[in-house]
């Protein structure tokens, strides 16, 4: 679903698709995004977080992507739901701030 997502994300944006033609890195992007390009710096954020710690990433997209529930999510993963809710809540304040640019 991630995949399906992002490569619609990215064909909106294209110019043959009226995406202007000028290419920005999604952390560059100013507050006040399309919902496409959103959606591609929220994916670049998903990346450097699966480099850092998978299991969290893999929550993330279980939830997100997936429309799993935290208890549907830990169980997948095999962790508990207390576990589960302590990395989302760590994955979605860390996505915050690197899709803002305050990341580390």
């Amino acid at each position: 679903m991630r995949r399906i997502l992002i490569d619609n994300a990215r064909r909106k944006l294209t110019r043959k698709r009226g995406g202007g033609g000028q290419r920005r890195e999604p952390l560059e992007l100013v507050a006040a995004r399309e919902p496409d390009e959103e959606l591609l710096a929220l994916d670049e954020a998903l990346r450097r977080l699966a480099e850092r710690d998978p299991d969290k990433a893999r929550l993330v997209e279980l939830r997100y992507f997936g429309g799993l529930t935290g208890e549907e999510a830990a169980e997948a993963l095999g962790i508990s739901p207390t576990t589960a809710d302590r990395h989302w809540a760590f994955a979605r304040a860390w996505l915050q701030a690197e899709v803002r640019g305050d990341g580390p």
